[in-house]
């Protein structure tokens, strides 16, 4: 199965002028944990991500949802994967990165969907979405300053 075959289509987004509540507004009425981050509704092009878990910690801890725009809170250049991407890959992708979304992404740069935990879990046999589950969850370590995922 490709990636394009287990994505949400229907994508909700935002831009990197939105503000934080914005975001978090559209992440509750769509029933989403992230959001990709795009230059703007007609192009697409993917700029970043940003998650429910960004807002959370750097937003709502600061109490600033209303005036901090999404450019000061998102990861940019985030893990993509594309739509003919095979799921083993992208879960592969998954577990590297300790990520539980992927956007995908066309050649043109464009996000054309977004896959989740739960799109592959929804596909993938039981086994394996418990491995990406156990990886995804494992506690970053730190090396020299930077998160990298614990082996």
């Amino acid at each position: 199965m490709l990636a394009k075959q287990a994505m949400s289509k229907e994508l909700a987004f935002c831009t990197p002028s939105d503000t934080a509540q914005t975001a978090a507004k559209t992440m509750k009425a769509r029933g989403v944990g992230g959001l990709p981050v795009v230059s703007d509704a007609e192009h697409r092009i993917l700029l970043g991500i940003v998650t429910d878990r960004d807002l959370c910690s750097a937003i709502i801890a600061e109490a600033k949802p209303e005036t901090t725009r999404i450019a000061e809170v998102m990861t940019c250049n985030p893990v993509t994967c594309a739509p003919d991407t095979k799921l083993d890959e992208c879960e592969k992708l998954m577990q590297t990165h300790q990520v539980r979304r992927l956007p995908v992404v066309n050649l043109q740069g464009q996000c054309v969907g977004m896959l989740a935990q739960a799109d592959v879990a929804l596909h993938a046999p039981a086994s394996k979405v418990a491995k990406t589950l156990a990886e995804i969850s494992k506690a970053p370590r730190i090396v020299h300053g930077v998160h990298t995922a614990v082996a």
